[in-house]
């Protein structure tokens, strides 16, 4: 399709399900709305979420895979829309198996025969990005052959920038788009969407994730056959397990739902402050459970595309965060967000930490089991944005994460008391890390380094002392200077590109008004006295084509 059939398609697509009632709620009535004669037609019965859900399903697998990635914004969003959008459903006819048998010979250098013993021309499953076929190798190993949709790439690219287009009118046009950062949005999009599509990096990936959990009974990665993997093929071991939404198939099988549930919230803080990579995709068609001991059960993770780690700074303030957070210790969660830098500096604690205990107390009214730690990190950071919080993207992939281990595990055992699992956890961690333990560990793995450099940094140690004050001091107040000088600037050049947006717009209007006073014209007998439309028409026109160009 053609970029103009795919602006009509998206046209008609807005019209066909009145996105336009979406857009009053987002970007408030303004005049180009209420002038709008759409508004003359019935508002639509379905909810607005409702609607945009079904118009991304009518657009195609790119705008599905964008609403999934969309829904995970909740600190964006409002919560009946992240609802709605969770419910996209990634799944697309299959492509033909000669051109998938094609693209899988053409990857690795030789025939289908060659590489497996035998291989299933029939997809296992099939997605908007890539389909899935079973095989086995020579030595009898059960594999899966995952392929890149052929000419994927470029539909996606075309896409993109059809949507940065419209984020960019939409955040020209409204300061609610602007607070929303849509362009933003967009662009971590692109991010996500061409990482999965680059398959060395979901082996590698998965590879990781494998060597993590090692000999754990927690969670099992699948074995990668590293030589039959390339950017647009791979080949991992393939996995016989119910998919822990299968509830029917883990009751029949006895599994202790209470400890496969604690293990899910275990696995999820052990990927994240144990070994600071997290799988960021777990939601249930990702995840499958080795019932092979139901008194034990484990948690097998495939589709390892997305995940997500921390810097040591990040980590550190998020688990005193969780800490805090834990013992009703409002006024330390309010210093963390500033020192961290999440909020900014001249942010008054004393009104954070108000408005962070209006904001908790409510939850712990509530049994604990009832309260869910991943709405109250999206009701922070929401709470938080009032404060000109930026919400980092690797912030974002935590918080869908643990969104969605909340969410198994209630599944799997309704009365699931996170902090009773993740309380003893943290406090052991921050031991481990912070404590008297970590600072004799520390002193011994730098004793090398401090024997050599101790000889030299002793004279210059009373120096030191004295001066470290007033440097760090200055330092602040240099860093302040240029932050306040970095923002101005922002402010300047968000407000030169918004006049030539709007200035190129306004030129688009001209223009228009300028053939429809000449085509008026010219499919009438014109009588002398026209010649002034004329001269009108083409006046507009080269005053619209001037603030065109020059936009």
């Amino acid at each position: 399709m053609t970029r103009v059939g795919r602006v009509a398609k998206i046209l008609a697509t807005v019209l066909r399900y009145r996105l336009d009632c979406n857009l009053s709620r987002f970007v408030g009535e303004r005049w180009w709305i209420r002038l709008s004669p759409l508004r003359l037609l019935p508002r639509p019965k379905k909810p607005d979420a409702e609607r945009l859900r079904e118009a991304l399903e009518h657009l195609g697998p790119i705008s599905i895979k964008f609403g999934q990635i969309l829904s995970t914004r909740r600190d964006l969003l409002p919560l009946d829309y992240a609802d709605e959008l969770a419910k996209l459903q990634d799944r697309v006819p299959p492509f033909d198996s000669a051109v998938a048998v094609k693209l899988i010979e053409e990857a690795l250098g030789g025939s289908i025969g060659e590489k497996f013993a035998t291989f299933d021309r029939e997809p296992l499953a099939s997605a908007s990005l890539a389909q899935v076929h079973a095989a086995t190798t020579d030595d009898g190993d059960h594999v899966v052959v995952k392929v890149i949709r052929p000419g994927i790439k470029d539909t996606i690219a075309k896409d993109i920038r059809l949507i940065f287009t419209m984020a960019t009118l939409l955040e020209t046009l409204s300061k609610e788009a602007r607070r929303l950062r849509l362009r933003a949005v967009v662009a971590d999009y692109e991010r996500t969407i061409f990482d999965e599509l680059n398959l060395l990096k979901e082996a590698a990936n998965t590879a990781t994730l494998r060597r993590n959990f090692a000999g754990s009974k927690l969670l099992y990665a699948p074995k990668v056959y590293w030589e039959w993997c390339a950017e647009n093929v791979l080949v991992l071991e393939r996995v016989y397990a119910p998919a822990i939404s299968d509830m029917d198939a883990l009751t029949r099988a006895g599994t202790d739902l209470r400890k496969l549930a604690e293990r899910g919230v275990e696995t999820f803080f052990t990927q994240l402050f144990k070994h600071n990579f997290f799988h960021a995709d777990m939601h249930p068609g990702n995840i499958f459970v080795d019932i092979t001991d139901p008194r034990e059960p484990s948690y097998i993770a495939v589709d390892c595309a997305i995940v997500g780690s921390l810097t040591e700074a990040d980590q550190s303030y998020l688990a005193r965060n969780v800490v805090a957070f834990l013992n009703r210790d409002y006024a330390r969660i309010a210093r963390l967000h500033i020192e961290s830098g999440w909020i900014p500096r001249t942010t008054d604690p004393a009104e954070f930490e108000s408005v962070i205990r209006q904001l908790g107390e409510p939850l712990f009214q509530r049994p604990l089991k009832e309260i869910s730690f991943g709405h109250f990190l999206v009701a922070l950071f929401q709470t938080a944005r009032r404060f000109n919080m930026e919400v980092q993207p690797q912030l974002v992939l935590l918080q869908k994460t643990l969104l969605n281990i909340e969410g198994l595990g209630r599944q799997l055992y309704p009365d699931l008391d996170l902090w009773h699992t993740a309380k003893p956890f943290m406090e052991r961690w921050m031991r481990e890390r912070y404590g008297p333990t970590a600072f004799v560990r520390s002193l011994i793995d730098g004793a090398p380094e401090l024997a050599i450099e101790l000889p030299r940094l002793l004279p210059q140690l009373p120096d030191l002392i004295t001066t470290a004050a007033s440097r760090l001091g200055e330092f602040d107040r240099l860093m302040t200077d240029q932050r306040d000088a970095l923002e101005r600037l922002t402010r300047v050049l968000e407000g030169r590109r918004r006049f030539g947006v709007a200035r190129r717009a306004f030129g688009l209007v001209l223009v228009g008004l300028s053939i429809a006073v000449l085509w008026r014209s010219s499919a009438v007998v014109v009588p002398d006295g026209d010649s002034l439309a004329v001269a009108v028409g083409a006046g507009l026109a080269l005053a619209g084509s001037w603030l065109v160009g020059r936009g």
